[in-house]
């Protein structure tokens, strides 16, 4: 597994330029951000499953959530516990 770093202070998240974000949600050791477009972006520790990309990989880079691209649902608004995501979709 990758080195996952874990930041106490302030970072500059690094998301396409043209992305604006609307939501964001931080959970012990994992963040989600829902875009004004509808997309939800998670990163972090992913060992629950908790980032929603179909696997238990921890990310430092965000990544969009493809399966609900894939299944047409739009983001409206997310909620991470410390080992979980919530995400209300249209």
């Amino acid at each position: 597994a990758g080195f996952i770093s874990i930041q106490a202070f302030p970072a500059l998240l690094d998301l396409p330029q043209d992305l604006e974000v609307s939501t964001v949600s931080c959970g012990s050791r994992h963040t989600a951000v829902v875009t004004r477009g509808g997309e939800l972006y998670t990163w972090g520790w992913g060992k629950y499953g908790q980032l929603g990309h179909g696997d238990r990989t921890s990310s430092d880079q965000a990544r969009r959530v493809e399966h609900l691209v894939a299944e047409g649902l739009r983001a409206e608004e997310v909620v991470c516990g410390p080992w979980t995501t919530y995400v209300r979709v249209l």
